[in-house]
């Protein structure tokens, strides 16, 4: 069985706009990623820049959307940036 090729990004892109639940403003950046990396986010607002992981495992909210969490730090929503991902074959 021939393992599947990872993909990434070519390039940064940033995306802007009020968050759907919180109504802040906020900014995402996508970064091309290292091989083996896996999709993490991370909150970059916080004072430790904790990375999160996109893994099963960090899942704590599934009510009405998916939550991921690390220690104190949380994104929500991250089902539409996955689902995109998945889309578009990343």
């Amino acid at each position: 069985m021939t393992p599947k090729l990872q993909k990434t990004i070519q390039n940064s892109v940033s995306i802007s706009g009020v968050g759907i639940h919180t109504g802040v403003f906020t900014t995402m950046t996508l970064v091309p990623a290292e091989a083996n990396t896996g999709i993490r986010f991370i909150r970059t607002d916080l004072e430790k820049n904790t990375i999160i992981k996109a893994d099963i495992d960090n899942v704590f909210s599934t009510d009405r959307s998916t939550g991921l969490k690390k220690e104190n730090a949380e994104i929500n929503t991250v089902e539409h940036i996955l689902a995109a991902v998945v889309g578009a074959e990343i």
